[in-house]
């Protein structure tokens, strides 16, 4: 008899509760986030120390960098429509493998051809996650959290690209003189892949996925993992309820022809552009030649660089704090002022301060600035926008197509801006960005919804009445 109630007190000491199983749950998924932004920001540093080794050119510097951009674009359709299909967990687990593969592929490449086919296929991953991991905590996260719970993808982003600013910079300072040092800086990533694809264990499906699936006895069972016992089911009848309203089937492209479809799948599409034609990922992936061309030697531009990385978590903290007590819209617009304000200095101090320390300094500072911006306000509204506007049905394709659009505005950037710095200089193409920025705040304005306080159900009935006006 004793040993029978110890057994049994031992598996509820296993068992976690609800709330420590989401958040593992939630940690745990934010892995795709992190090994997303990793693979986006070594790119930075590792560039200098591959132009001798594979002889870059400025035109093969942006297609190594953009090669990632072009697959990841894929990426995110193929894992959108996976998804739906498939099941968040499955299609997770999947990226894990090829986030290895990918890596391991960059690591070893002997020349650039081998290096644009393994940055495709390392690209097919980090699409496939920029689309899965906020839908994934979208659906994981109980409405009064979900703000916080999807925005800690933003953080693992910019934490990723942190982590490999600071790798590059403690890579370059002490082995720099190497032969053949970029590919260390490369090879870290194997570590958090290995990390995800064993982690994605402890995971559970999604509930509304199950419930679109038909499939109630295990969203019910999901649920009760990580809420609640009343929680869960009070929030299991509003899924079912909506879930019985659509067909068990995955959405189509078909599905996007009704008239209120077609506006939602548009202002996704929208967010995406606007999150990247703020010009980002130029300082991200470029952040080190930017530096070196104001002034900086190239290990004082890798160690200035850190700086980014650190202001870049710092401001997703507190954009993660700020998104439960300001509303959606107005935090985006004021990313956007911002950042256009920022970059509209940084074109102007290139033209009046002349090149040297004291410029490179001014620089950072604004580049700084900016990203406190862009990482504290723009990017985790937008992502977080994007895993709450699509209904049920279509969440994981209607994702996937805004993605899709994301990563190929997010190309053209990477790839067009070494071959524009080389042409008409940083100012007039850091200007290039202030006026897309402009257009970017117009079409906030006038057409992206507020969707603060609502549940994922709510803000569909809001968009469908809303598109059916």
């Amino acid at each position: 008899m004793s040993s029978s109630v110890s057994s049994g007190s031992a598996r509820a000491a296993k068992t976690p509760s609800p709330r420590r199983a989401l958040r593992r749950a939630s940690w745990i998924v934010t892995l795709g986030g992190f090994l997303f932004g990793y693979d986006t920001g070594v790119i930075n540093g590792a560039l200098p120390y591959m132009q001798d080794d594979l002889g870059l050119t400025p035109f093969t510097e942006g297609l190594i960098t953009s090669s990632l951009l072009f697959g990841a674009a894929f990426g995110g359709v193929i894992s959108g429509r996976l998804t739906d299909r498939l099941g968040r967990r499955k299609v997770l687990m999947g990226l894990a493998v090829v986030f290895l593969l990918g890596t391991l592929g960059t690591s070893l490449a002997p020349t650039i051809a081998v290096m644009v086919m393994s940055r495709v296929v390392l690209g097919l991953a980090v699409g496939g996650a920029s689309a899965l991991v906020p839908v994934f905590l979208a659906e994981l996260a109980p409405a009064e959290r979900r703000g916080q719970m999807v925005t800690r993808d933003q953080l693992m982003i910019v934490t990723g690209q942190l982590v490999a600013f600071v790798a590059n910079a403690v890579i370059g300072n002490l082995w720099g003189e190497d032969q053949g040092v970029w590919r260390w800086m490369l090879v870290v990533a194997t570590v958090p892949a290995i990390a995800l694809w064993i982690g994605i264990a402890f995971v559970p499906e999604s509930p509304r996925w199950l419930a679109s699936k038909g499939r109630f006895g295990e969203t019910l069972t999901a649920l009760k993992r990580i809420r609640s016992a009343e929680a869960a089911q009070t929030e299991f009848d509003e899924v079912r309820t909506l879930a019985e309203k659509d067909s068990a089937q995955a959405g189509s492209l078909r599905d996007f022809a009704e008239p209120w479809l077609l506006r939602v799948l548009l202002i996704g599409m929208g967010l995406s552009i606007v999150q990247q034609i703020t010009g980002v990922n130029a300082i991200m992936y470029y952040g080190t030649q930017i530096l070196s061309n104001a002034g900086f030697g190239t290990e004082a531009a890798l160690t200035a660089n850190i700086a980014n990385g650190v202001v870049s978590v710092a401001a997703a903290i507190f954009g993660i704090w700020l998104l439960g007590r300001v509303r959606r819209r107005r935090m985006l617009m004021t990313g956007l002022i911002g950042t256009g304000s920022s970059l509209l200095l940084i074109g102007i101090v290139s033209i009046v301060v002349s090149e040297g320390t004291v410029r490179a300094s001014i620089i950072l500072a604004l580049t700084v600035t900016f990203l406190g911006f862009q990482q504290g306000a723009v990017s985790p509204v937008t992502w977080l926008m994007l895993s709450e506007i699509f209904p049920l049905k279509v969440r994981g394709l209607g994702i996937g197509l805004s993605v899709f659009i994301q990563w190929m505005t997010n190309f053209a950037v990477g790839f067009s801006f070494p071959i524009l710095m080389d042409a008409i200089g940083i100012s007039k193409t850091f200007f290039i960005f202030v006026v897309l920025g402009l257009l970017a705040l117009l079409f906030v304005r006038r057409y992206v919804p507020e969707t603060r306080g609502q549940s994922l159900e709510q803000v569909e009935e809001q968009l469908r009445a809303a598109g059916t006006r």
